[in-house]
């Protein structure tokens, strides 16, 4: 019995093309910038800049310090933590009713707290209310913001240092906002209002 061989299909050259389309589809995406933009915003999100710009100039706040503190309290989600605490940055209702009263408003609502604007807005006003009462320490104004300023009087108020933070949480919670800040303000630069970015 002879055997009949038959030619193999050869089929490096579809592959060979399908590599070649997918390198040039990357290298147009890195060209873009499409690619860079996407890793940022899965690494570093930022949404509702607008409002954060709007905010910071209003209250005097650092747009970046404002990014990083709803980075860390929510990544941009809207969320409602296990202590009632919701929205973007995590206003308790018994913060909310104090900022509505401290601002003059009158018709606010717990729901409101999931409406990014009002959210951002009170959350920002409270930033500058512990930055105010810290003197601009913003180590204590952020270790207020997250243990309550309480704490932050007992571990030495406006001159607190992160390292004199006893409460690892907290501790952590500030070494990350002041990290972000900076990487807010070096990647963001633009969307926030410093120019180049």
């Amino acid at each position: 019995m002879t055997r009949t061989y038959r030619p193999r299909r050869r089929r490096w050259p579809i592959f060979g093309a399908a590599a070649v389309a997918l390198g040039l589809i990357v290298g147009l995406l890195a060209v873009t910038g499409v690619f860079d933009k996407a890793i940022k915003e899965l690494t570093l999100p930022l949404r509702h800049e607008d409002i954060i710009r709007q905010q910071s100039q209003e209250k005097g706040v650092d747009a970046a310090l404002i990014a990083a503190v709803i980075y860390a309290e929510s990544k941009f989600n809207d969320a409602e933590s296990s202590a009632g605490a919701r929205g973007l940055m995590q206003i308790t209702p018994d913060a909310a009713k104090f900022i509505e009263k401290q601002s003059g408003g009158t018709t606010f609502s717990l729901e409101d707290l999931s409406d990014p604007e009002i959210n951002i807005r009170y959350g920002t006003f409270l930033l500058k209310e512990l930055l105010e009462r810290y003197e601009g320490d913003a180590a204590a104004a952020l270790a207020a913001y997250n243990a309550g300023p309480g704490n932050a009087d007992k571990w030495g108020g406006a001159g607190l240092t992160v390292a004199d933070i006893p409460f690892p949480e907290t501790r952590a919670y500030v070494e990350l906002v002041l990290e972000r800040q900076k990487e807010y303000r070096e990647k963001y630069g633009s969307e926030l209002g410093y120019g180049s970015g």
